[in-house]
């Protein structure tokens, strides 16, 4: 399932900046332009100053001081305009980029097969596709545009002190080049601890994703010191990574202060030379000094940038290896079904998740608009086989077909709209009673919405509510009943309007009252549908015309119902006889 791609370096960060951030070629032009503008306001700023200096020593008029200190006003005020309008730009462009690949990697990670999300937990998902992608944030907003302009920066500075003296210029060729290279070296040995830091952080959000919302089961058995145990013990994994990635950091960031202070020791011992020989005036001297603080504001942000980088890098390597991933689910070719109830064949189907077989052999053939009652024990294979119909997993042997169609040559999509699925755990999103309702298809009309609700008997509580279909509900349906939310999840099938609707202990948690009044809805609803439903509860089997009972994923049984139910020698009549399901003989 996993095919990991190893290319080089460059060529990764190639592909994603011609994927996500070329395509914004306004936004990379302007930010170029104001960068190029920012550069040449720094580097005339200088000049104006010696101007200024060497002018106060000397005869010359006031007029030419106020001149000079107007015109220093006006190259700093521009200055932090230009610099306010970049750091705009270059933000917008990160957040536009991100949010792109943010995008791309959430619809990848749903459309990936159900191992994927069996095998990774919620937490670590968010973690990929929030975290990951947030440390590539300051790579998107610009890197390379900036990375240049640093270095152009530096090329810029490192010639005007050639023209001013060759001594001072070779000086600071060789501290930018000492600097670059110490900085680049240290960089080697932390690039691989950040991207250890990045992978057990996405551990970490996993863990405690998924505990915090097992917290009730967690508590009522008495799971909290078991918890917390292994929750110190990945903390302890943790600190020696954080440390190290610091510590990488924190080298970078001394050996750079170490390297700017050798710097302008650097400067000072050949200004004063050179001013004291007279090859200088005061105000060159001045120059020098300005220059060589500039000179490591680039080499700050070079070094701020490679440490990004290396961050980035970590991400990147991790979000190239979930893209990279493949679902063993995919579209077929794209055979369309007729509308309408189904007809439903299982020809010889065996599945397994494991070593040893859930569904052995099945042969079952449902007419369209025919209801299945689907009986058997816990763990008989009654829930895989609604999972196989809507191609969750893929039988290892023969096939399921629609209509005559083995459904792994339909499109993901349409099959998913011809089958549909109400279980027994509701899944309410965070979003508006619609938005729940339709999954954001626009082309569900309000009145069809209304009309379903008022067939399941939910016409009062939408009138209930205050802003109607507009009521943003809470995630996991904390301010709906059970009995609620599960009528609203039996909504949602029939707005799809199925040919095949699959009942998995749909009404387990309704009241009586609910339950009796939802059986008269559904029986309406059900009206042109194929139906299978999948019951532990021989009540909710009155509306089934055949019966498939499944035992250790062999079909034990299968017939008319009223004939079933007639013969006294099969399991479905002990099981009346008993009011069980489990009969064993």
């Amino acid at each position: 399932m996993n095919k990991t791609t190893k290319s080089g370096g460059i060529k990764v960060y190639a592909e994603l900046l011609g994927q996500y951030l070329f395509p914004h070629r306004g936004s990379l032009i302007a930010l170029t332009l104001l960068l190029f503008g920012l550069i040449g306001l720094q580097l005339a700023s200088p000049q104006v100053i010696r101007y200024f200096i060497d002018t106060a020593g000397s005869d010359e008029p006031l007029e030419k001081l106020m001149y000079a200190a107007l015109l220093f006003i006006g190259f700093s005020i521009m200055q932090q305009i230009i610099a306010i309008i970049s750091t705009y730009v270059g933000e917008n462009l990160a957040w536009k980029t991100t949010n792109k690949l943010r995008g791309d990697l959430a619809e990848h990670c749903l459309r990936l097969d159900m191992d994927f999300h069996k095998s990774n937990t919620s937490g670590s998902l968010i973690e990929r596709v929030d975290g990951d992608v947030n440390a590539l944030a300051n790579f998107f907003s610009s890197f390379i545009i900036h990375l240049g302009g640093n270095l152009l920066l530096m090329i810029g500075i490192i010639v005007l002190l050639f023209l001013e003296n060759v001594w001072i210029g070779a000086g600071m060729l060789l501290f930018v080049v000492f600097a670059v290279f110490i900085v680049q070296h240290i960089r080697k040995y932390a690039a691989p601890v950040w991207r250890d830091w990045r992978s057990i952080n996405a551990e970490y959000y996993g863990f405690t994703g998924e505990h915090l919302e097992g917290t009730e089961d967690t508590r009522a058995n008495g799971a909290s010191g078991y918890v917390m145990g292994r929750f110190y013990g990945l903390i302890r994994r943790m600190l020696p990574l954080r440390q190290k990635a610091f510590l990488g950091f924190a080298s970078m960031w001394i050996t750079t202060i170490i390297v700017f202070a050798l710097g302008n020791v650097m400067a000072f011992v050949i200004s004063a030379y050179l001013w004291k020989t007279g090859a200088i005036t005061i105000g060159t001297v001045y120059l020098i000094f300005f220059y060589t603080e500039l000179l490591a504001k680039p080499i700050e942000k070079i070094r701020t940038q490679i440490e990004d980088l290396q961050k980035a890098d970590a991400s990147m390597h991790r979000i190239r290896e979930l893209m990279a991933m493949e679902s063993g689910i995919k579209d077929g070719p794209g055979v369309k079904l007729a509308d309408g109830p189904v007809a439903v064949s299982f020809n010889g189907m065996s599945f397994s998740y494991g070593e040893s077989p859930t569904i052995k052999g099945l042969n079952l053939d449902l007419k369209p608009g025919e209801v299945l009652g689907l009986l058997g024990r816990t763990g008989s294979g009654k829930t895989t086989i609604a999972r196989l119909l809507l191609r969750f997993y893929d039988p290892q042997q023969g096939a399921i077909r629609l209509n005559g169609t083995d459904i792994r040559d339909m499109k993901l999509s349409e099959l998913r709209s011809t089958v549909a699925i109400v279980t027994q755990n509701i899944e309410i999103i965070q979003g508006t009673v619609r938005d729940n309702l339709t999954f954001y298809d626009p082309s569900i009309t309000d009145e069809a919405i209304c009309a379903v609700l008022e067939e399941l008997g939910l016409g009062d509580w939408l009138r209930s509510l205050k802003d109607g279909l507009d009521t943003t509900l809470d995630s996991g349906g904390g301010s709906m009943s059970a009995g609620e939310g599960q009528l609203l999840a039996f909504a949602r099938v029939f707005l799809q309007n199925p040919g095949l609707v699959i009942l998995d202990e749909a009404s387990s948690r309704l009241d009586p009252l609910t339950e009796q009044r939802l059986e008269k809805a559904v029986d309406r609803l059900l009206q042109g549908r194929t139906c299978i439903i999948i019951a532990h509860r021989l009540s909710t089997i009155q509306r089934a015309g055949r019966i498939a009972i499944m035992d250790g994923g062999v079909l034990a049984e299968s017939g008319d119902r009223e004939k079933l139910a007639g013969d006294p020698s099969s399991r479905f009549s002990r099981m009346l006889a008993i009011g069980l399901e489990e009969v064993t003989a």
